[in-house]
This record gives C-alpha cells, structure tokens and sequence, in this order.
C-alpha cells in the first residue's frame, strides 16, 4: 500500500509525523506486494477532525481466493464481503470520546473491479486495500479502536498496525483471540 494514500488528512502535525517516520516507511514500501496470508496490515492517522484507516490485506483473507470471481458461490462471498467492508464502523469502533461518524469508504482491488487499484498488484496475488474515514468532533481525544476483524475474516490471524497521532507513532501487532474469543473486538491502543 502506498503511505500517500494518507493525503486525505493535512496538518503540519501529521506531516511531521509522517516524515519523522520515513525511514520506516521506505523500508515497508519496498516490502509492499511481499503479502502473506493470515496477516493484513492497518495505518491507522489520527489529524485535525478526522481518523483514517489505511488498510491492506491479500485478497485471500476476504474472500478466500486471490483472482476474480468465477462462480456463483465466489461472486456471492464478493459481494458479502464488500457489504461488510462499506459497514466498517462495525468493523472498527473508534474511542467514543472521539465522536466518530464513518465517512467516506473507498475500496480498491484490480482483481474484483473496485476502485483505482494498484497498477503494480501481482496477478495472482491481489489485494484489497481500503480507506476507511471517520468525521469525528474531537478526533485528539481518540486513545484506542476496537477492531473486528478478526470476527468477520475467518483466515485472518494477524494485523500488523502503525499509528501516527498528536500522541506519537506507534507500532501494534495483534493476533486472532483463540476459542471463542476469536468473535470478540480486539483494542488497538495508542498513547498514555
């Protein structure tokens, strides 16, 4: 995923952020079509009014295959997951302190015709990625989101996660709960 696709949010804040953590990012950037199964990657920008969720997983943990749809069977669970996906403030729920409404969802995958996809996405090996806003009155206050996507990805095992907020940079990772857990919301949280 490309890290510009944060252009959505401005503010002298977030662009110090993001080039405080350059190096890091490059290091990613270079690492970008090299996706594995089970794991999906959230940034997560917390700027002026709003909070943005980048995310990019292999096409795989949302659908169960990596190419275009061919049955009926396949076409249905595309269709499902995209319902769930264009729901995302029940797939994330930012901190209520926040006072978040989900705004614009953009979903892109060159393999399921959504969006501008990456033009550089390997053939049979697409991606999903996503841009999930959030319109929030008092964005700064946001500290955590609980996530639930390990409830609704069934393969997803593993979200690998950047936060850049007015607190700092952060970096989580967080694994599927086991048992029954697994359908419970996971917290990611940042600063104090």
């Amino acid at each position: 995923m490309k890290h510009n696709r944060l252009r959505r949010t401005t503010g002298l804040a977030m662009a110090a952020a993001l080039f405080a953590a350059a190096p890091f990012l490059s290091a990613q950037a270079q690492q970008q079509h090299a996706h594995v199964h089970g794991q999906l990657k959230l940034d997560v920008a917390v700027d002026g009014p709003t909070v943005v969720i980048d995310m990019e997983s292999p096409l795989d943990n949302i659908v169960g295959f990596e190419r275009a749809p061919k049955t009926d069977a396949e076409k249905k669970a595309v269709e499902d997951a995209v319902a769930v996906l264009r729901a995302a403030d029940k797939l994330f729920v930012v901190d209520p302190a926040a006072n978040c409404k989900l705004g614009p969802v953009d979903l892109r995958s060159g393999a399921l015709g959504l969006g501008n996809p990456d033009p550089a996405e390997p053939v049979g090996h697409a991606d999903l990625d996503a841009t999930f806003s959030f319109n929030c009155t008092n964005a700064s206050a946001a500290k955590f989101i609980d996530v639930n996507l390990f409830g609704a990805l069934k393969g997803l095992r593993q979200i690998d996660s950047q936060i850049a907020s007015a607190q700092g940079q952060f970096k989580r990772q967080l694994k599927r709960p086991a048992g029954a857990q697994a359908s419970q919301p996971v917290r990611l949280s940042w600063g104090k």
